[in-house]
């Protein structure tokens, strides 16, 4: 509240910010009933799950970018800061451990801590590290083997979009297959245009593999097929007469799908 104070001259507006982070959150117990958590007894953090919580997690978090800004990480270190809500990494030529240490002590000074089993020093050129879903470090080329430093989607957000795609596929679904498959699609565009940079031919490859075998699965269950279905439900036709979006086809641009 003193930080948004600092910005904010309208009383009623910091009451009702008050009152946003003084809101209780209810959770479903795991013996039934509801379980309440925060609410007017709470003197620190933001509601998860709260509309406004990543915006006020963000103005807290600017306290930090700023110190590291005028303390001049960058010109001592070479180092670069690049956040996203409250995940963050320092990309730096030297003095990492120097540079972790600095940040463990303003952290203290705010009153947050570092999630310890996800922040750790490494060395670039030599291991990979994940940020937003993405896994940066040394790659190898598949056709020469040379290696290189790039970025892949991460093997986490791959199996995460297979769990979604298992959720629309699921054998209790009855929609109609026209919104099974709109529903489909909207999550492997979605996917297919956050994950467009980089390495990512192989990610690619392993969901529509795993949309192809899915698909086939489900249909086979709801036409009451009892072959395995291959050829009435290849992947060619998966991804042409039934209309399942193609990553593959989204990573070599075709015009067909990249629009769509």
């Amino acid at each position: 509240m003193k930080s948004l104070a600092r910005r904010l001259s309208d009383r009623r507006m910091l009451r009702l910010l008050k009152q946003w982070l003084k809101a209780p959150v209810a959770e479903q117990a795991d013996r039934g009933g509801w379980r309440y958590t925060s609410g007017k007894r709470a003197t620190r953090g933001t509601p998860q799950g709260g509309v406004v919580s990543p915006l006020l997690a963000h103005v807290y978090m600017n306290r930090y970018l700023k110190v590291f800004r005028l303390r001049r990480l960058d010109r001592r270190y070479g180092a670069r800061l690049v956040s996203y809500a409250d995940d963050f990494v320092v990309l730096g030529r030297t003095g990492a451990p120097e540079v972790l240490a600095q940040t463990r002590r303003w952290f203290a000074q705010m009153g947050l801590t570092l999630n310890e089993q996800k922040t750790r020093v490494c060395d670039g050129r030599r291991e990979s590290c994940t940020f937003l879903g993405y896994t940066f470090g040394p790659m190898h080329d598949r056709k020469d083997g040379h290696w290189y430093l790039g970025a892949a989607p991460a093997k986490r957000a791959v199996q995460r979009v297979k769990g979604r795609i298992r959720q629309i596929l699921r054998p209790s679904n009855q929609a109609p297959w026209d919104g099974v498959v709109a529903e489909l699609n909207s999550v492997l565009r979605g996917w297919a245009h956050y994950f467009s940079h980089g390495t990512r031919l192989m990610a690619y490859r392993a969901v529509d593999d795993y949309v192809a075998e899915r698909t086939r699965h489900f249909l086979r269950r709801r036409h009451k097929v009892r072959t395995r279905g291959t050829r009435r439900f290849s992947a060619d036709s998966v991804f042409g007469e039934l209309g399942v979006f193609r990553l593959r086809r989204f990573h070599l641009g075709s015009p067909a799908h990249v629009g769509v």
